[in-house]
């Protein structure tokens, strides 16, 4: 892993260097360094996609026969920064008092640097799989939703995409618990059922407001409930899993939360979305001058849901939480399924494997992601592929780093990076032999 440290860091503070920020994304410049990179290193790579701003990279490790296909995935787009809000800037991509600062530090051009230095060091050393192919997707766009870099990649050039394992981020820095040291493979996500809840009344003058029905204090209650209501628990098979690892009643959520807050509140914080239908008022809209009372007034709110769970069961939750009223309406802005992979498989086994070797307090559980990654294109496009978020973080912890992904400062333990190219680097000896 020391052998990688120089390189990784390197590397990696040369991505943040690329302003990447999407929208508008204009990722060629950084995609195409990269493509220098791994051919320099003896790769064979390939950009493609659907504008020439917005390309897409595919790099292949071909191994000595034929087998599965192991992916490594990252975007290379990245959120805005606002340098007002940062200690430093936000695309110096250099290295202070042991971490390497800058947007997409965690977000996720570390796991990007780190699969692309593991496969650039293969390649240099000779060393193959025994079986099968590794491939590098270094993807555009998915900071908006995926559209113009993995959903393209995926529907057009499947036999670019095409994989039987996938790595994404989603998961991998140390959870410590108690005694433990979890680290999370995220084996699902949740879906996203975004919705609108509309008042409707009468317009008028606001200088006598009696005259008029004005919807917006209906929406008042509903704000009220959505931000203090916590909705029953729909606990599905993957946080059932992990509950049952740590020792607790999955068929009763509720002390299990209790039990987990009272060891490790934070860790009771991440999982508790996970384990319901969560609601989160972010947007209200009504009258477009000061003097008029709204005859309609729209509150729209984002809505995770479980894995699994389709529309009809959701907008009963949905109802549950808004309460009936007269001159109320719902109705869904968006509507999408979450995904997910088996946990029992051979890259499950891989991946709890070499955590036990570097860590002797360490084990992989399965995780589900309160959020959505480039994993669902694989997933939807590739029904039999094994797709996991996991980029390893020893000595970062999740809680540590989790509030700073999409925020000021981001920056990551520059120990971390060469850790995770290790375990890039020796995964295909391992999962492909």
């Amino acid at each position: 892993m020391e052998a990688l440290l120089e390189e990784v860091t390197e590397v990696l503070g040369r991505l943040i260097r690329f302003k990447t920020v999407n929208p508008p994304g204009n990722e060629r410049e950084a995609q195409q360094w990269l493509a220098g990179y791994l051919e320099d290193a003896g790769l064979t790579v390939e950009l493609d996609g659907p504008e020439p701003e917005r390309q897409s990279l595919v790099a292949r490790l071909p191994g000595k026969a034929d087998g599965p296909v192991l992916g490594y995935l990252g975007h290379m787009d990245t959120v805005l920064a606002d340098p007002g809000a940062w200690s430093r800037d936000p695309w110096d991509g250099g290295v202070h008092d042991g971490f390497l600062w800058g947007r997409g530090a965690l977000d996720m051009k570390d796991q990007v640097a780190a699969e692309a230095v593991a496969l650039a060091h293969l390649a240099r050393t000779g060393a193959r799989p025994e079986r099968g192919e590794v491939r590098l997707f270094c993807v555009a766009d998915e900071e908006v939703g995926g559209a113009l870099g993995a959903k393209w990649l995926t529907e057009q050039r499947p036999d670019l995409a095409r994989c039987d394992y996938l790595l994404n981020e989603g998961a991998g820095a140390v959870m410590p618990y108690g005694n433990r040291r979890l680290y999370g493979v995220c084996v699902a996500e949740k879906g996203t059922f975004r919705f609108r809840v509309v008042a409707e009344g009468r317009a008028g003058h606001a200088s006598i407001p009696e005259i008029a029905d004005n919807a917006l204090p209906k929406l008042a209650p509903v704000l009220e409930r959505l931000g203090r209501d916590e909705l029953p628990f729909d606990v599905v098979a993957e946080p059932r899993l992990l509950l049952s690892s740590l020792g607790l009643d999955p068929d009763d959520p509720k002390a299990a939360l209790e039990a987990i807050r009272g060891i490790e509140p934070r860790l009771a914080e991440l999982m508790g979305p996970t384990l319901r239908v969560t609601v989160a008022p972010t947007m209200i809209t009504a009258s477009e001058k000061i003097n008029v009372i709204p005859a309609r007034a729209e509150l729209r709110v984002d809505c995770r849901v479980p894995p699994g769970m389709e529309g009809d069961e959701v907008m009963t939750r949905i109802r549950e939480a808004v309460g009936e009223a007269p001159g109320l309406h719902v109705e869904f802005l968006e509507q999408v399924v979450g995904n997910r992979s088996a946990v029992d498989t051979p890259l499950m086994r891989a991946i709890d494997g070499w955590v036990r070797g570097i860590d002797p307090a360490g084990e992989a559980v399965p995780v589900v992601l309160p959020a959505f990654t480039d994993s669902r294109w694989w997933r939807h496009a590739f029904p039999d592929c094994i797709a996991y978020g996991f980029m390893p973080q020893r000595h970062q912890t999740l809680y540590e780093a989790w509030p700073l992904i999409h925020g000021a400062d981001e920056r990551i333990d520059v120990r971390d990076l060469a850790l995770a190219a290790g375990f890039f680097a020796r995964l295909p000896s391992t999962l492909l032999a």
